[in-house]
């Protein structure tokens, strides 16, 4: 287990990924260090599926990251994964998962492309993908954001109001709920980020008890390159891991989640 005074890579220790061999090289470090934390908890490495988050990065380096056996990407923008959706329609196998937040008009470009979306926190997103996926003849896998760290920075609901969303999700046949995701507070403190992930954890856990029998919450998307092995020790099934795989990015990670909510 890690302790307060344990540290990770800082991210820009990364390098820029340049190479199919730099990719294959980096998703081997990482599926490395996910196998180390499994071991620490006494799980299997196969109940914890590594997602590589392409956000920010070039569309050459999305064929790079495919020809080193990357099948679905991560990405935060809808607009931004839309247009490399289109851009890489010759990789034909290749899937994307929208994990930032929604606004309700741009749902029409989640229900054409997205095999998954990460960032479920208003009904109004699940009435509008809900809508566009039927005109599409479509479904959509989906997992309720929950702010677990109770800050105003983040999207997500509060956990005392995730019961109530998800006991209204059958409403939208279009979307399966799959799980829960969250963002862990941005601390080098490892028990700080690691009670994000245990309230996480035993929300899902107190939800299964009482959810609607068409709603599965077998999912728990969280920890990213900096503590992933935290999330794993706390039950984590999907890591969304960027910088450690792609490289370091110019700006920190805050930058790229909205401080301001968005109607």
């Amino acid at each position: 287990m890690f302790t307060p005074s344990e540290t990770q890579p800082h991210h820009s220790h990364y390098p820029e990924a340049t190479t199919v061999e730099d990719f294959r090289r980096n998703l081997a470090a990482v599926r490395a260090r996910i196998d180390a934390a499994c071991r620490r908890c006494d799980r299997n490495p196969a109940t914890v599926r590594l997602l590589p988050v392409s956000k920010t990065k070039p569309e050459e380096s999305l064929r790079l990251a495919y020809a080193a056996g990357c099948r679905l990407l991560g990405e935060n923008k809808v607009q931004e994964a839309h247009q490399k959706w289109e851009a890489l329609q010759d990789l034909d196998d290749l899937q994307w998962s929208v994990i930032g937040h929604l606004q309700t008009n741009k749902a029409k470009l989640v229900a054409r492309f997205a095999t998954e979306f990460q960032a479920l926190d208003s009904l109004r997103v699940a009435e509008a993908l809900d809508r566009r996926l039927q005109i599409e003849g479509r479904s959509l896998d989906v997992f309720v954001q929950v702010n677990t760290s109770r800050e105003a920075s983040k999207y997500g609901l509060a956990p005392e109001d995730v019961a109530p969303f998800i006991e209204a999700l059958p409403a939208f046949s279009a979307l399966r709920v799959r799980g829960l995701m969250t963002l862990a507070v941005f601390s080098s403190e490892a028990e700080r980020v690691r009670q994000c992930f245990v309230l996480l954890r035993n929300l899902r856990d107190q939800l299964r008890q009482s959810t609607p029998a068409s709603i599965v919450l077998d999912e728990l998307s969280m920890g990213m390159s900096g503590d992933f092995e935290i999330a794993i020790e706390e039950g984590a099934t999907v890591v969304r891991v960027g910088q450690a795989i792609f490289g370091a990015r110019p700006l920190p990670d805050s930058h790229y989640w909205p401080h301001e909510p968005i109607a």
